[in-house]
C-alpha cells in the first residue's frame, strides 16, 4: 500500500530526548501531543499534512491517555503550546539536518536554537537556525496562515543575526503543520 511508504512521526520516541531536552521533557511534550490529539478525536495512525515550505505527510503515533494525565494537562492553551513543541521537534529531525540544541532566552523572538543533527560534526552544538513554534488546537485557514504570518514577524526581532529561522504552526484538530522558513533574514550581512 502506498500508506507503508509515509514515515511515523512518534511523539513517544521524544522520551529519549535531544542535545537540549532531557527524556524527562520529551516524555512530557509527548504527554501533551497524545492529549491534544485525543482531545481532538483522533486515532493514533492519523496522518499529519505538512505544508509550505515542506510538502508531505507523516503518520502520528502516541501512547495512550490515562485519566491522570488529562489532569495535569487540563490547561488546553499551555497543553497545546507543548504539544506544538513535540510535534515540532520531530518534524525539524526528520525533514532537516537540524535538532534542538539550546532553548532561546525571553525576548528574542524565538523559541528554540537548533544545530546539525550529526554527532561527529566539529560543532555540532554551534547555533545555525532559529525555531519559532506556535499551536492551535482549532483554527481555519486563514487562521494557521494569520499565526504563521505573526510568527514570521516576531522572529525579525533576531533576523540581524543572519540565521535562518524556521516558523512551525501545528493545528490539533486537521491535523495541519504549516513550516515556513526564513533562509537570508533581512539584516545579515551578505559576505
Amino acid at each position: 500500500t502506498v500508506l507503508s511508504q509515509i514515515q511515523v512521526l512518534n511523539l513517544q520516541s521524544l522520551d529519549r530526548g535531544l542535545p537540549a531536552i532531557t527524556p524527562a521533557f520529551g516524555a512530557a511534550l509527548a504527554e501533551a501531543g497524545a492529549i491534544c490529539l485525543t482531545d481532538e478525536d483522533h486515532q493514533r495512525g492519523v496522518t499529519l499534512e505538512v505544508e509550505g515550505e515542506f510538502s508531505t505527510t507523516f503518520i502520528l503515533d502516541w501512547q495512550p491517555v490515562t485519566e491522570q494525565a488529562r489532569r495535569c494537562w487540563n490547561d488546553e492553551e499551555y497543553a497545546t503550546e507543548q504539544a506544538a513543541y513535540a510535534v515540532a521537534f520531530l518534524l525539524i529531525l526528520q525533514l532537516t539536518n537540524l535538532t534542538v540544541i539550546e532553548r532561546s532566552r525571553k525576548g528574542t523572538g524565538f523559541d528554540y536554537w537548533l544545530g546539525i543533527q550529526d554527532s561527529t560534526a566539529t560543532l555540532p552544538f554551534q547555533r545555525m537556525a532559529r525555531l519559532e513554534v506556535s499551536g492551535i488546537r482549532q483554527g481555519n485557514r486563514s487562521q494557521i496562515n494569520a499565526r504563521v504570518k505573526q510568527k514570521i514577524e516576531q522572529t525579525r526581532a533576531s533576523d540581524a543575526q543572519g540565521l535562518p529561522a524556521y516558523i512551525i504552526v501545528v493545528e490539533f484538530s486537521r491535523p495541519i503543520s504549516v513550516i515556513s522558513a526564513k533562509h537570508n533574514p533581512e539584516g545579515a550581512r551578505s559576505q
